[in-house]
């Protein structure tokens, strides 16, 4: 069973005020602004197939701990790119899951899972290895119901709007379909152009012909480049977009000159960027990125700080995202100085700041945040998702920067049926943090019950401008 006052502090007074302001704030909408769900899902609103293709395979979060204990991603069931096979028995990649769940414990994708299990289909028994193939039939008679098809379990899940992510040259022909069939879920898509700007890669060539073909538009200038682009965030945001996302290792931003950037875009057609004109274009792809949003409203989001696919040998089989993305240490304050002083104080500007490295937070981003109006900082992502992560980031940022400043909990998942999981935990986090303060008389009730909705729900959904953006696309 899970306990109804899980994660709060100990000291009976602190307990009390955070039970309570969670209990204001757990009926509140979710916003999910930033996440990585697949819109075709909720497009089909198909059946989900089993339990393991829903929880198991899709979660890099699961596979990833289970492989650094040495159970294979192959006898998971997830699937290779290289044609290597794989387990297609699903019991049995279940079963292997099970017989590890004890990894999790003490993990936020272990308190994920709890309460997906047990709020979600009402599992009563701890998960293991002979527990298994009980929990296993027990979830797939549920999902086999109307009452747990993907739009159902949407509204169930209070989820008011999800925002995906989704390529440059994405056709958002599933996001279509979910506006012209007339069903109310909420869900808008998010302009991420990386792949464009990564012109030292080997694969950059390609993404750039899908640019083309998608557009019925030659390349073959900067210029054009970038008219390409304006007319992609157009018609990303007519199907209700309010946000770009852009992941970088550095979030390096340098103008370059009209000569300069069209030498480096022809460099890249001719393939011969190398590692530092790929920096370089990135940089000045990001001040671009910026001056745009300044002219169509997009908020941009700015992922720096991981260095992505560490394992090749994974990414050669498995390919992207599989659990081998890992955080470096990062510098924001001299990275992003040419960025903030140009559009920091644009008030039709908002960028979205997120960190892998914890030493930045009261040292460079509360105080960066504390100073530039478009500024706002979002939550520690992937490995400090975390109960203490959660702490330490608000202890370290509140003090100079506010609350204000911040964006309130984003969920960022691919795992769809973990995302009220997520937010449960984020809520309590916040309620025990404010709690805390009222205990020492920092901040009285009426102070924290307010900071605790504004972290819940009213920050995520100001910064993403879903209160100014309409229901049938674009930002109003």
């Amino acid at each position: 069973m899970l306990h109804p006052d899980r994660f709060f502090d100990v000291e009976p007074s602190v307990r009390r005020v955070a039970a309570a302001l969670f209990e204001e704030t757990s009926p509140l909408p979710i916003i999910s602004p930033h996440g990585h769900v697949d819109p075709e899902m909720l497009a089909s609103n198909a059946p989900f197939p089993e339990p393991t293709a829903l929880l198991l395979t899709p979660d890099h979060y699961i596979f990833r701990l289970l492989y650094s204990q040495g159970v294979s991603m192959e006898s998971l069931g997830v699937p290779t790119r290289d044609g290597t096979p794989t387990e297609t028995d699903p019991r049995a990649a279940w079963q292997r899951f099970a017989d590890h769940y004890y990894l999790f414990r003490g993990t936020p994708t272990g308190i994920w899972l709890d309460h997906e299990l047990h709020e979600l289909f009402g599992v009563r028994v701890k998960l293991s290895g002979n527990s298994a193939q009980r929990i296993y039939d027990q979830i797939a008679e549920r999902l086999a119901s109307p009452e747990y098809r993907p739009r159902a379990l949407f509204e169930r899940f209070n989820i008011e709007v999800l925002a995906t992510t989704d390529a440059a040259s994405d056709t958002l022909e599933h996001h279509a379909t979910l506006r012209a069939d007339g069903w109310g879920g909420r869900v808008v898509p998010t302009f991420r152009p990386d792949s464009v700007f990564r012109i030292g890669q080997p694969d950059w060539r390609q993404a750039l012909t899908q640019l083309e073909a998608v557009t019925g538009s030659r390349i073959g200038s900067f210029a054009d480049f970038l008219e390409v682009l304006a007319g992609r965030r157009r018609f990303f945001a007519s199907l209700g977009a309010t946000a770009t996302d852009h992941a970088v290792v550095e979030p390096l931003t340098r103008h370059a000159s009209v000569d300069e950037a069209e030498q480096l875009f022809a460099r890249a057609l001719d393939g011969t960027a190398s590692d530092p004109d790929q920096k370089r274009f990135e940089a000045h792809m990001l001040m671009e990125m910026a001056r745009l949003s300044t002219e169509d409203g997009l908020v941009m989001q700015l992922h720096p700080g991981a260095l992505r696919d560490h394992h090749p040998r994974v990414l050669e089989r498995f390919g992207p995202d599989k659990g081998a993305d890992i955080p470096v240490a990062t510098e924001y304050t001299r990275n992003l100085q040419a960025l903030l002083n140009t559009y920091g104080a644009h008030p039709a500007f908002t960028l979205v700041l997120f960190t892998l490295d914890e030493s930045t937070y009261a040292r460079e981003l509360a105080p960066l945040a504390g100073h530039y109006p478009a500024l706002r900082l979002g939550p520690p992502w992937w490995f400090h998702d975390s109960l203490e992560g959660m702490k330490r980031f608000r202890t370290q940022v509140t003090e100079t920067a506010g609350i204000w400043n911040t964006t309130g909990f984003i969920d960022d998942t691919r795992a769809f049926c973990s995302i009220p999981a997520r937010h449960d935990l984020a809520r309590r986090m916040d309620a025990n943090y404010l709690a805390g303060l009222v205990a020492r008389h920092q901040i009285d009730l009426d102070d924290a019950r307010r900071m605790a909705r504004a972290l819940a729900y009213d920050l995520a959904r100001r910064t993403y401008r879903f209160d100014r953006a309409s229901t049938t696309g674009g930002v109003s």
